[in-house]
Protein backbone atom coordinates (compact mmCIF):
# COMPACT_ATOMS: atom_id res chain seq x y z
CA UNK A 1 0.00 0.00 0.00
CA UNK A 2 1.24 3.25 -1.12
CA UNK A 3 0.19 7.02 -0.49
CA UNK A 4 1.69 10.24 -1.80
CA UNK A 5 3.08 12.72 0.96
CA UNK A 6 1.94 16.15 0.83
CA UNK A 7 2.26 18.96 3.17
CA UNK A 8 0.05 19.21 6.35
CA UNK A 9 -0.82 21.74 9.33
CA UNK A 10 2.09 20.50 12.07
CA UNK A 11 1.65 21.67 15.55
CA UNK A 12 4.84 23.06 17.36
CA UNK A 13 3.58 21.92 20.68
CA UNK A 14 4.54 21.10 24.73
CA UNK A 15 3.10 18.99 27.35
CA UNK A 16 2.97 20.23 31.09
CA UNK A 17 1.14 19.57 34.15
CA UNK A 18 -1.52 22.09 34.91
CA UNK A 19 -3.42 23.42 38.56
CA UNK A 20 -6.67 24.36 37.89
CA UNK A 21 -7.61 27.00 39.85
CA UNK A 22 -10.91 28.96 40.84
CA UNK A 23 -11.44 32.42 40.04
CA UNK A 24 -13.69 33.04 42.73
CA UNK A 25 -12.28 31.09 46.06
CA UNK A 26 -12.90 31.71 49.30
CA UNK A 27 -11.20 30.84 53.26
CA UNK A 28 -14.24 31.32 55.51
CA UNK A 29 -12.66 32.52 58.91
CA UNK A 30 -14.90 33.95 61.29
CA UNK A 31 -14.48 37.90 62.64
CA UNK A 32 -15.79 36.53 66.16
CA UNK A 33 -14.43 34.55 69.11
CA UNK A 34 -16.63 31.87 70.76
CA UNK A 35 -18.09 28.58 70.84
CA UNK A 36 -19.86 27.22 67.85
CA UNK A 37 -23.44 26.32 68.40
CA UNK A 38 -25.04 25.27 65.00
CA UNK A 39 -23.25 24.31 61.46
CA UNK A 40 -26.10 24.91 58.79
CA UNK A 41 -24.10 23.54 56.23
CA UNK A 42 -22.78 20.03 55.04
CA UNK A 43 -19.15 19.73 52.88
CA UNK A 44 -20.42 19.66 48.97
CA UNK A 45 -23.68 21.44 49.65
CA UNK A 46 -24.32 24.17 46.36
CA UNK A 47 -24.81 27.39 48.73
CA UNK A 48 -25.78 31.21 47.62
CA UNK A 49 -25.06 34.35 48.87
CA UNK A 50 -25.86 35.11 52.26
CA UNK A 51 -26.45 31.20 53.41
CA UNK A 52 -25.50 30.92 56.97
CA UNK A 53 -23.27 28.59 58.03
CA UNK A 54 -21.91 28.61 61.40
CA UNK A 55 -23.84 29.94 64.71
CA UNK A 56 -21.26 31.23 67.12
CA UNK A 57 -22.76 31.78 71.17
CA UNK A 58 -23.65 35.53 70.89
CA UNK A 59 -24.96 35.50 74.86
CA UNK A 60 -21.72 37.49 75.96
CA UNK A 61 -22.38 40.14 73.04
CA UNK A 62 -25.94 40.01 73.46
CA UNK A 63 -25.20 41.13 77.31
CA UNK A 64 -23.25 43.80 76.02
CA UNK A 65 -25.65 45.43 73.40
CA UNK A 66 -28.36 45.11 75.94
CA UNK A 67 -26.42 46.59 78.64
CA UNK A 68 -25.39 49.43 75.78
CA UNK A 69 -29.37 49.83 75.37
CA UNK A 70 -29.86 49.98 78.55
CA UNK A 71 -27.68 52.99 78.64
CA UNK A 72 -28.92 54.55 76.35
CA UNK A 73 -32.60 54.65 77.57
CA UNK A 74 -31.29 56.63 80.89
CA UNK A 75 -29.41 58.58 78.71
CA UNK A 76 -32.22 59.10 76.11
CA UNK A 77 -34.69 60.16 80.14
CA UNK A 78 -31.54 62.55 80.81
CA UNK A 79 -31.91 64.49 77.68
CA UNK A 80 -35.50 65.04 77.67
CA UNK A 81 -34.77 66.30 81.40
CA UNK A 82 -32.91 68.93 80.68
CA UNK A 83 -34.45 69.83 77.19
CA UNK A 84 -37.65 70.70 79.37
CA UNK A 85 -35.45 72.12 81.92
CA UNK A 86 -33.64 74.59 78.75
CA UNK A 87 -37.18 75.33 78.04
CA UNK A 88 -38.18 76.15 80.91
CA UNK A 89 -35.15 78.42 82.25
CA UNK A 90 -35.62 80.23 78.37
CA UNK A 91 -39.06 81.52 79.99
CA UNK A 92 -38.23 82.54 83.66
CA UNK A 93 -35.12 84.15 82.36
CA UNK A 94 -37.14 86.80 80.48
CA UNK A 95 -39.12 87.34 84.04
CA UNK A 96 -36.08 87.88 85.97
CA UNK A 97 -36.81 84.66 87.93
CA UNK A 98 -33.83 82.76 87.12
CA UNK A 99 -29.85 84.34 86.50
CA UNK A 100 -28.69 83.73 82.88
CA UNK A 101 -25.97 81.98 84.31
CA UNK A 102 -27.95 79.28 85.47
CA UNK A 103 -29.83 79.04 81.82
CA UNK A 104 -26.45 78.66 80.97
CA UNK A 105 -25.41 75.72 82.61
CA UNK A 106 -28.97 74.01 81.59
CA UNK A 107 -27.95 74.54 78.46
CA UNK A 108 -24.20 72.86 78.98
CA UNK A 109 -26.11 69.76 81.14
CA UNK A 110 -28.66 69.34 77.33
CA UNK A 111 -25.53 69.61 75.47
CA UNK A 112 -23.07 66.81 77.63
CA UNK A 113 -26.53 64.74 77.58
CA UNK A 114 -26.77 64.60 74.13
CA UNK A 115 -23.54 63.77 73.02
CA UNK A 116 -23.53 61.10 75.70
CA UNK A 117 -26.47 59.58 73.66
CA UNK A 118 -24.73 60.21 70.46
CA UNK A 119 -21.51 58.12 71.62
CA UNK A 120 -24.15 55.14 73.26
CA UNK A 121 -25.91 54.91 70.27
CA UNK A 122 -22.90 54.30 68.02
CA UNK A 123 -21.60 51.64 70.56
CA UNK A 124 -25.46 50.12 70.25
CA UNK A 125 -25.13 50.18 66.70
CA UNK A 126 -21.50 49.08 66.75
CA UNK A 127 -22.58 46.02 69.23
CA UNK A 128 -25.43 45.21 66.55
CA UNK A 129 -22.67 44.82 63.95
CA UNK A 130 -20.73 42.43 65.80
CA UNK A 131 -23.89 40.75 67.11
CA UNK A 132 -24.13 40.09 63.65
CA UNK A 133 -21.03 38.29 63.34
CA UNK A 134 -22.02 35.66 65.21
CA UNK A 135 -23.48 33.70 62.43
CA UNK A 136 -21.00 33.42 59.92
CA UNK A 137 -23.01 33.52 56.34
CA UNK A 138 -21.29 32.99 52.59
CA UNK A 139 -19.59 35.53 50.77
CA UNK A 140 -19.89 34.23 47.61
CA UNK A 141 -21.92 31.65 45.67
CA UNK A 142 -20.62 28.18 45.65
CA UNK A 143 -19.58 25.01 46.98
CA UNK A 144 -19.05 23.93 50.57
CA UNK A 145 -15.56 22.30 51.18
CA UNK A 146 -14.25 20.25 54.33
CA UNK A 147 -15.71 21.49 57.13
CA UNK A 148 -13.18 22.04 59.78
CA UNK A 149 -14.94 22.53 62.87
CA UNK A 150 -17.85 21.03 65.08
CA UNK A 151 -20.57 22.01 67.01
CA UNK A 152 -18.90 23.09 70.48
CA UNK A 153 -15.47 23.61 69.32
CA UNK A 154 -14.00 27.46 70.30
CA UNK A 155 -12.65 29.32 67.31
CA UNK A 156 -10.91 32.46 66.95
CA UNK A 157 -11.01 34.84 64.06
CA UNK A 158 -7.90 32.84 62.36
CA UNK A 159 -9.08 29.40 62.52
CA UNK A 160 -10.35 28.59 59.47
CA UNK A 161 -14.10 27.08 58.92
CA UNK A 162 -14.09 25.62 55.52
CA UNK A 163 -13.80 26.87 51.88
CA UNK A 164 -16.15 28.29 49.01
CA UNK A 165 -15.52 26.98 45.74
CA UNK A 166 -16.99 28.22 42.25
CA UNK A 167 -15.99 25.77 40.06
CA UNK A 168 -17.48 27.59 36.95
CA UNK A 169 -14.89 29.99 36.97
CA UNK A 170 -11.39 28.23 36.62
CA UNK A 171 -8.02 29.09 35.33
CA UNK A 172 -5.29 26.70 34.42
CA UNK A 173 -2.08 27.28 35.77
CA UNK A 174 0.84 26.38 33.91
CA UNK A 175 4.87 26.71 34.54
CA UNK A 176 6.35 27.20 31.55
CA UNK A 177 10.76 26.65 31.61
CA UNK A 178 12.77 29.47 31.25
CA UNK A 179 13.90 28.50 27.66
CA UNK A 180 10.55 28.65 26.49
CA UNK A 181 9.30 31.66 27.80
CA UNK A 182 10.64 33.99 24.93
CA UNK A 183 7.77 32.27 22.85
CA UNK A 184 4.96 33.05 25.33
CA UNK A 185 2.42 35.77 24.15
CA UNK A 186 -1.12 36.54 24.77
CA UNK A 187 -3.26 34.69 23.17
CA UNK A 188 -1.25 31.40 22.16
CA UNK A 189 -3.52 28.20 22.49
CA UNK A 190 -3.73 26.44 25.76
CA UNK A 191 -5.40 22.53 24.71
CA UNK A 192 -6.78 20.12 28.13
CA UNK A 193 -5.93 16.52 27.45
CA UNK A 194 -7.90 14.10 28.96
CA UNK A 195 -6.08 10.23 30.03
CA UNK A 196 -5.67 9.57 26.76
CA UNK A 197 -4.23 12.42 24.78
CA UNK A 198 -7.24 13.94 23.27
CA UNK A 199 -7.96 17.26 23.04
CA UNK A 200 -10.82 18.34 25.26
CA UNK A 201 -10.91 21.90 25.60
CA UNK A 202 -8.77 24.36 24.06
CA UNK A 203 -8.58 28.42 25.43
CA UNK A 204 -5.93 31.21 24.97
CA UNK A 205 -3.28 32.24 27.26
CA UNK A 206 -4.77 35.11 29.46
CA UNK A 207 -1.90 35.78 31.74
CA UNK A 208 1.72 35.65 31.89
CA UNK A 209 3.39 37.03 34.57
CA UNK A 210 6.44 39.02 34.43
CA UNK A 211 8.68 37.45 37.12
CA UNK A 212 10.04 34.27 36.76
CA UNK A 213 10.43 31.81 40.32
CA UNK A 214 13.11 31.87 41.79
CA UNK A 215 12.66 28.40 42.96
CA UNK A 216 12.04 26.37 39.65
CA UNK A 217 12.87 28.89 37.09
CA UNK A 218 9.55 28.85 35.30
CA UNK A 219 7.39 31.56 34.43
CA UNK A 220 3.23 30.86 35.18
CA UNK A 221 0.89 31.44 32.27
CA UNK A 222 -2.76 31.19 33.07
CA UNK A 223 -5.33 30.63 30.74
CA UNK A 224 -8.98 31.34 31.72
CA UNK A 225 -10.92 28.05 31.00
CA UNK A 226 -14.43 29.48 28.98
CA UNK A 227 -16.10 25.87 28.36
CA UNK A 228 -15.34 23.87 31.81
CA UNK A 229 -15.79 20.20 31.42
CA UNK A 230 -18.01 19.11 34.30
CA UNK A 231 -15.33 16.37 35.45
CA UNK A 232 -12.76 19.43 36.44
CA UNK A 233 -12.75 20.36 40.01
CA UNK A 234 -10.72 23.08 42.00
CA UNK A 235 -7.04 22.15 42.41
CA UNK A 236 -7.00 19.51 40.01
CA UNK A 237 -3.72 18.40 37.95
CA UNK A 238 -4.39 18.10 34.21
CA UNK A 239 -2.32 17.45 31.29
CA UNK A 240 -2.33 20.52 28.86
CA UNK A 241 -0.39 21.38 25.89
CA UNK A 242 0.89 24.45 24.88
CA UNK A 243 0.40 25.23 20.63
CA UNK A 244 3.31 27.28 20.22
CA UNK A 245 2.47 27.57 16.37
CA UNK A 246 1.42 25.40 13.19
CA UNK A 247 3.91 25.27 10.06
CA UNK A 248 3.21 23.03 6.76
CA UNK A 249 5.50 19.66 7.13
CA UNK A 250 5.77 16.03 6.10
CA UNK A 251 4.11 13.40 8.19
CA UNK A 252 4.73 9.60 8.23
CA UNK A 253 2.50 6.40 10.12
CA UNK A 254 4.72 4.49 12.20
CA UNK A 255 3.95 1.87 10.65
CA UNK A 256 5.75 2.78 7.34
CA UNK A 257 9.01 3.56 9.37
CA UNK A 258 11.70 0.56 10.63
CA UNK A 259 14.99 1.38 12.87
CA UNK A 260 18.31 -0.02 12.26
CA UNK A 261 21.22 1.03 14.37
CA UNK A 262 19.52 4.06 15.58
CA UNK A 263 18.56 4.83 12.37
CA UNK A 264 15.26 5.56 11.16
CA UNK A 265 14.51 4.67 7.44
CA UNK A 266 11.45 4.39 5.14
CA UNK A 267 11.08 2.83 1.73
CA UNK A 268 9.52 5.31 -1.47
CA UNK A 269 8.22 3.39 -4.62
CA UNK A 270 9.97 4.35 -7.43
CA UNK A 271 10.00 3.60 -11.22
CA UNK A 272 12.64 1.01 -12.19
CA UNK A 273 15.30 0.51 -14.56
CA UNK A 274 13.38 -2.25 -16.26
CA UNK A 275 10.12 -0.58 -15.90
CA UNK A 276 7.76 -1.11 -12.87
CA UNK A 277 8.51 0.23 -9.42
CA UNK A 278 11.22 -0.28 -6.90
CA UNK A 279 11.51 0.13 -3.34
CA UNK A 280 14.31 2.64 -2.72
CA UNK A 281 15.25 2.68 1.21
CA UNK A 282 15.55 6.18 2.50
CA UNK A 283 17.54 7.43 5.82
CA UNK A 284 14.93 9.99 7.37
CA UNK A 285 15.44 12.08 10.86
CA UNK A 286 11.72 11.98 12.74
CA UNK A 287 10.98 14.30 15.17
CA UNK A 288 7.80 14.48 17.57
CA UNK A 289 4.98 11.80 17.43
CA UNK A 290 1.59 13.32 15.99
CA UNK A 291 -0.85 10.35 17.07
CA UNK A 292 0.21 7.67 14.92
CA UNK A 293 2.55 9.28 12.89
CA UNK A 294 6.00 10.54 12.86
CA UNK A 295 6.80 14.37 11.93
CA UNK A 296 9.46 14.15 9.12
CA UNK A 297 12.58 16.90 9.68
CA UNK A 298 14.39 15.19 6.38
CA UNK A 299 14.96 12.92 3.97
CA UNK A 300 11.92 13.03 2.69
CA UNK A 301 10.05 15.71 0.10
CA UNK A 302 6.47 16.37 -0.98
CA UNK A 303 5.21 13.88 -3.80
CA UNK A 304 7.21 11.17 -3.32
CA UNK A 305 5.06 7.79 -3.15
CA UNK A 306 5.35 6.27 0.31
CA UNK A 307 5.02 2.61 0.95
CA UNK A 308 3.37 2.28 4.01
CA UNK A 309 2.58 -1.46 4.86
CA UNK A 310 4.33 -4.49 3.71
CA UNK A 311 7.66 -3.44 4.12
CA UNK A 312 9.11 -6.37 6.63
CA UNK A 313 8.81 -7.84 3.27
CA UNK A 314 10.54 -6.22 0.95
CA UNK A 315 14.36 -4.63 0.40
CA UNK A 316 16.28 -1.97 -1.25
CA UNK A 317 15.62 -2.10 -5.09
CA UNK A 318 12.53 -4.66 -4.19
CA UNK A 319 10.33 -4.72 -7.49
CA UNK A 320 6.74 -4.02 -5.90
CA UNK A 321 3.28 -3.08 -7.20
CA UNK A 322 1.30 -0.36 -5.41
CA UNK A 323 -2.39 -1.76 -4.14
Amino acid sequence: TTATLAPTPIDDTSDFIATLRSLRSTTIQPEAEGLVTRIFVKAGQRVDVGTPLVQINPAKQQAAVSSAEANRAGTEADVQYWRQQTKRMEALVSAGAVSRAEVDQAQNSLRTAESRLAALEAQVREGRVELEYYRVVAPQAGTIGDIAVRVGDRVTTSTMITTIDDGQALEAYVQVPLDRSPQLRLGLPVQLLDDDGKVIATNPISFIAARVDDGTQTVLVKSLLANVPPAMRVQQFIRTRIVWRSVQGLTVPVTSVVRINGQYFCFVAEPGAQGGLVARQKPIEVGQLLGNDYVVRSGLKAGETLIVSGIQKIGDGAPVRAE
